[in-house]
C-alpha cells in the first residue's frame, strides 16, 4: 500500500504532496514501483496534528482519488479518513474504495454505516483518543499486544452489528498511535497474535518514530529500518505494508515469497 498523503504536514517530508502535479507524479510512481493499494490521505495523522476542516480534506482528497482514477484506473484505491461525510462523498464521486480508519469508527461513529451500505472493504486501526491527543493516552493495564487483540475482539463484533460483512474488514495494530516506542516493538513482537484472529492485517510503521528515535536518526534516514521491521511484519503473518517507498517495499515482499516457498 502506498501512501499517497495530498497534505502540507506529514511527518516525513518526502511524502508531503502541496499540489496536483506532484500527487500525479506520486501516483505514476507509485504504480510503476508496484503499488497493489494506493492510499490518499487529506488529514496528517502524526502525533499533533493540527485540525483540518471537512471541506479542505475533501478538497484534498478529490484531487487525490481523481488522480488515481484518470492516471491509473485500474488501481485499487482506499482513503485514510475517520469522517463519516468524506467517506460518503468520495463513495458516491467515485464508487467503491477501501475506508482506511485510523479510529475504527470510534471518533465518528456514522462512518460504520456508510461503509455497510456500500458494502466496501474497511481498515479498522487502534488508536486511543485522537492525532491531536494520543500520545497522552499510553497508558495499558496489560501488555500492549494483549490490549490491541482484546480490543479488535470486541471492535469487531461493533463492526459487524453494523452491517460491515467479516470478510471486509482488515486490522490494523496503529504502531505510533498512543503508543510509547518500547510499547510499539512489544507490539511487533506480539504481531502473529492479531493475524491469529483470522482478519487480514495492515502493519504501518514506515519511517516511523520507534524507527528513528532507536537510531537516532531522521524520517529520511529510517529506509533501511523500515524494510527490516517490514520483514519481521511479513515473518509473523501481516498481509499489507503500508508503506513511503514502494519499489523497496515492493521487493521485500518479493523476496519474503521466495524464503517462503522455499523454507521447509
Amino acid at each position: 500500500m502506498a501512501i499517497v498523503n495530498v497534505t502540507p504536514d506529514s511527518f516525513y517530508a518526502g511524502s508531503r504532496n502541496l499540489d496536483l502535479e506532484a500527487v500525479e507524479r506520486r501516483v505514476l510512481e507509485a504504480v510503476e514501483e508496484g503499488a497493489s493499494i494506493l492510499d490518499v490521505g487529506g488529514y496528517s495523522s502524526r502525533p499533533g496534528a493540527a485540525e483540518v476542516p471537512v471541506e479542505e480534506e475533501w478538497a484534498r482528497v478529490k484531487a487525490g482519488v481523481g488522480a488515481v482514477r484518470r492516471l491509473a484506473p485500474a488501481a485499487v484505491v482506499s482513503v485514510d479518513t475517520f469522517r463519516s461525510e468524506i467517506a460518503r462523498r468520495v463513495l458516491d464521486a467515485f464508487g467503491p474504495v477501501i475506508i482506511n480508519d485510523i479510529s475504527a469508527g470510534e471518533l465518528d461513529p456514522a462512518i460504520l454505516e456508510v461503509v455497510a451500505r456500500h458494502g466496501v472493504p474497511y481498515i479498522a486501526m487502534h488508536m486511543k483518543g485522537d492525532p491531536q491527543t494520543m500520545q497522552s493516552f499510553t497508558d495499558y493495564r496489560r501488555d500492549i499486544a494483549t490490549e490491541v487483540v482484546s480490543y479488535f475482539r470486541e471492535r469487531v463484533e461493533r463492526l459487524l452489528a453494523a452491517g460491515i460483512r467479516r470478510e471486509r474488514i482488515i486490522l490494523d495494530p496503529g504502531f505510533g498511535f498512543a503508543k510509547t516506542v518500547d510499547q510499539n516493538y512489544e507490539l511487533l513482537s506480539g504481531l502473529h497474535r492479531l493475524c491469529a484472529l483470522g482478519f487480514p492485517v495492515l502493519a504501518g510503521l514506515s519511517r516511523k518514530s520507534m524507527i528513528y528515535k532507536v537510531l537516532d536518526a531522521t524520517p529520511e534516514e529510517s529506509l533501511a529500518g523500515t524494510v527490516a521491521l517490514g520483514w519481521e511484519c511479513l515473518r509473523q503473518g501481516a498481509n499489507i505494508l503500508r508503506v513511503h517507498d514502494v519499489r523497496e517495499a515492493a521487493d521485500t515482499v518479493r523476496l519474503f515469497r521466495i524464503y517462503e516457498q522455499n523454507r521447509h
